[in-house]
């Protein structure tokens, strides 16, 4: 059974097209949804819950077979995080988020599971401010691989969500997103950033690492940029040859995102083959300039400067002619005109789509077919937006971009 067919209700001949991509998308999903991740139900459930998906029904299934006393403090967990929310993110540089001190039930889900749900709603609604002080209470309950496993588990049932209701919408249907549930525990109070994010960064399992000197991007550049991890990353010397399959590519060895991705080899594999299908299997549907728009979208929405910068080197190179319109989605945002109405279309399917709650509809569809797209056109750009709600969720929660010194006077 393919997981996200069954979630969505569909079969469409054009997705079981790209094959790679359906079957590695599949593998994602039991490596970490069937792995050994203690958290892994109530983590699903919750995320799902928080995009008010009918996914969640599913997930919270799966959670009551292994452990029916968590179903309801999770839904409780649940209500508590869009009450702390409201209708969706707040602007850039005003997260909130609940504590363990204002999530209901605390004690019944325990500090691993706190920790997990705390780094779950965080990371669900406004992974650009995440910051090594956002990992501190993971790293007090969770190893090294584990925090991986995690971040791996929660980008991408970002993904799979939304592809999910991608092809709902395909198939000709709305997805009825669940109502918000009604939380019976006392109203949240919303802590400041400077009085709910932990401050000690060791003392736990391990330490989160942080770079006094680090020279973060300002704003969002077309040039390759630097990464430095949070989390203590494999070394060379320590990477086996599972870890060197999961890269697919020889020379990540020497990437620092790839070696710290490598703490858990499987995930890493499955999500890599899904990434190279999705991106370079240009062999049908819709060409390859405009799965990188997509991506360079998602990713100057959800503020992942490095992605972006990633991203949209790889859309001029595959375009021709357009570096006004790309400069101008890196300068002035998703609000920006792209030059075309068929990257215009693709930059609002884009952002329909990475918004949350999802807000991606039959007025996208009918606007791409009138452009002349077909439904395995549209596919791949579900496919490519999603999959930055993924990797944008990783590079942003488990790190922070550097500027290389020859570009630190431009």
């Amino acid at each position: 059974m393919d997981i996200i067919n069954f979630l969505s209700g569909t079969d469409l001949a054009e997705r079981n097209d790209r094959l790679q991509a359906k079957d590695n998308a599949q593998l994602s999903f039991e490596v970490l949804l069937e792995g050994e991740l203690p958290e892994r139900y109530a983590v699903a459930a919750f995320v799902a819950g928080l995009h008010r998906s009918p996914v969640a029904e599913f997930y919270f299934d799966l959670l009551g077979d292994e452990n029916p006393g968590l179903m309801q403090p999770v839904a409780e967990a649940v209500a508590a995080g869009l009450d702390t929310w409201g209708s969706g993110p707040s602007e850039q540089g005003q997260a909130r988020w609940f504590s363990a001190a204002t999530l209901p039930h605390a004690d019944s889900l325990g500090q691993r599971l706190v920790a997990a749900l705390d780094f779950s709603h965080f990371l669900v609604f406004h992974p650009v401010d995440s910051t090594p002080e956002r990992l501190a209470a993971l790293a007090k309950v969770f190893t090294e691989d584990e925090t991986v496993t995690l971040a791996q588990l929660i980008s991408f049932l970002a993904f799979q969500l939304r592809v999910v209701h991608g092809l709902v919408v395909l198939d000709g249907r709305e997805t009825a997103l669940l109502p918000a549930p009604a939380s019976t525990a006392p109203a949240i109070t919303v802590a400041s950033d400077e009085g709910s994010a932990p401050t000690a960064l060791t003392g736990g399992v391990y330490e989160v690492l942080t770079y006094p000197h680090l020279v973060e991007p300002s704003h969002f550049v077309h040039h390759s940029l630097g990464w430095k991890p949070w989390v203590p990353i494999l070394g060379e010397e320590e990477l086996t040859e599972a870890h060197l399959e999961a890269m697919i590519l020889p020379e990540r060895a020497k990437s620092a995102y790839f070696r710290l991705l490598a703490r858990d080899p499987q995930a890493l594999k499955a999500r890599t083959l899904t990434d190279l299908d999705i991106f370079y299997n240009i062999d049908t549907g819709i060409g390859r300039a405009e799965r990188e728009l997509a991506a360079t979208v998602a990713s100057r929405l959800n503020g992942c400067i490095y992605c972006a910068s990633v991203h949209s080197a790889r859309t001029l190179e595959e375009s021709t002619g357009r570096v006004a319109d790309v400069e101008r989605l890196l300068d002035q945002g998703v609000g920006a005109d792209l030059g075309s109405d068929t990257w215009n279309s693709i930059r609002d399917t884009t952002v329909a789509l990475t918004r949350t709650p999802i807000d991606f509809g039959q007025r996208h569809v009918h606007q791409l077919k009138a452009l002349g797209l077909e439904t395995g056109d549209m596919i791949d750009i579900i496919n490519a937006a999603a999959f930055f709600n993924w990797a944008n969720r990783l590079m942003l929660s488990l790190g922070a971009a550097e500027v290389p010194r020859r570009f630190r006077n431009h």
